[in-house]
């Protein structure tokens, strides 16, 4: 590869404080240094020739440098001002730590395994709003795991019928509920119907238990629309928003944390993220868009399930994903942490054991498949949260409690 020589920097020290550093896993017949010179140059000059309009200082400064190769591992350090986050954003950013690299037909797969930003960018980005400690503010749950549901079926129900299942959760104790990624404004269920009705069910489970809960509506839609229909359904008593953030975009959680007009946390949606990182050699890993998503400020993050539910996922992948909610090396709230699909109560505890206590439980089929319905489902997950929270086995926690027993005796526990 001509010019393969000027993007290696093996044996430089590289200015962390300059550059977005990444890693990349690499499968290729070549030779490593080649293939991470060609990342580096496909993201950089973006051309596989000598060039006539190539400026020999600017080509220099501004290029992608290789600063390390573990085995199949590429690091490569991308200068800051190559980034323009004024006019650009998480968008530009992607073009170029993710973008026509992928295709280069030199390499048989690439996976970007890894991102750190410098401070000088992560302050250009404000984080959550309210993140874990303000959700557990507003819901009054200090320390226990939240605990919620995704309404099912994810498509099809009214709002009277949505509101009602909402109102059989609280009832049983859930602290969340949510819209499903499909669910938007479907003439069957209108969204401020919906929003109207949910809104209801949940004043009705406050003014009868003092219980709070929250519940996530669906406004993923064309970015020119997001902030308009944001702030509909906070209009008509919405208590939490939920962005589908890889179908929509990070610059639509961006635009709902940042004006000041919302007032809701956000819950963030994981939908279509398979595509990109379920291959293990190919493609981007979950804890870059984690990164991403906690820097554009979602208040809470689908995760995975640490390898117990029904998606694809290790636990160790899915902790990482985890820690990125968490870790104190970003200069923003911490997330919460959501773990759904395919969850139920028999889950519960080793859920907590694996991932701790900021953590929020979400399960559909797990609440409304229950023997005892909605309300019993609702009351077999709270429990099983109980029992983890206080470090007692399900099995005896279940002795006395009827609605974890019928859940264990149907799925199990894990």
């Amino acid at each position: 590869m001509e010019y393969e020589e000027r993007y290696l920097h093996l044996n430089e020290r590289i200015d962390v404080d300059s550059h977005v550093i990444c890693k990349y896993k690499v499968t290729t017949d070549m030779k490593m240094t080649t293939a991470a010179a060609a990342i580096a140059t496909e993201q950089s000059t973006g051309t596989w020739t000598k060039l006539s309009t190539l400026n020999e200082d600017n080509f220099l400064k501004r290029s992608g440098k290789v600063t390390a190769i573990d085995g199949n591992v590429a690091t490569i350090a991308f200068p800051v001002e190559d980034f323009s986050l004024d006019i650009g954003g998480v968008p530009q950013i992607l073009s170029i730590i993710a973008g026509n690299l992928f295709g280069l037909d030199a390499l048989q797969a690439v996976r970007l395994e890894e991102v750190v930003f410098p401070k000088s960018m992560l302050r250009e980005f404000k984080g959550p709003k309210y993140g874990i400690d303000g959700m557990r503010s507003m819901l009054k749950r200090p320390t226990k795991p939240l605990v919620g549901t995704i309404v099912k079926p994810k498509i099809g129900l009214t709002p009277k019928e949505t509101a009602e299942y909402v109102y059989e959760a609280g009832m049983g104790g859930l602290t969340n509920g949510k819209d499903d990624e499909t669910l938007s404004n479907q003439k069957f269920c209108p969204l401020i119907d919906r929003t109207e009705a949910i809104a209801d069910a949940i004043d009705r489970v406050k003014s009868e238990t003092g219980h709070v809960m929250m519940h996530a509506i669906n406004v993923s839609t064309n970015g020119h629309q997001v902030l308009e229909v944001a702030e509909m359904a906070q209009d008509h008593g919405a208590t939490e928003l939920m962005v589908d953030v890889l179908t929509c975009g990070f610059g639509a959680i961006q635009v709902l944390a940042e004006d000041p007009s919302i007032k809701l946390p956000i819950h963030v949606h994981r939908t279509m993220h398979g595509a990109m990182t379920r291959n293990p050699e190919h493609g981007i890993s979950m804890n870059v868009f984690a990164t991403l998503a906690r820097m554009v400020g979602g208040d809470a993050l689908h995760v995975g399930t640490f390898g117990v539910g029904k998606m694809k996922g290790s636990a160790e992948e899915d902790l990482a994903n985890k820690d990125i909610c968490l870790t104190k090396n970003l200069p923003y709230k911490r997330v919460m942490p959501v773990a759904s699909g395919g969850v139920h109560p028999g889950m519960i505890k080793k859920l907590v054991d694996l991932a701790g206590l900021d953590l929020q439980m979400q399960a559909g089929g797990g609440v409304s498949g229950h023997p005892g319905g909605v309300r019993g489902g609702a009351k077999a997950m709270s429990q099983a949260v109980d029992a983890a929270a206080a470090g007692i086995e399900l099995d005896v926690y279940a002795k006395d409690h009827k609605e974890l027993a019928q859940a264990l005796q149907k799925w199990g526990s894990a």
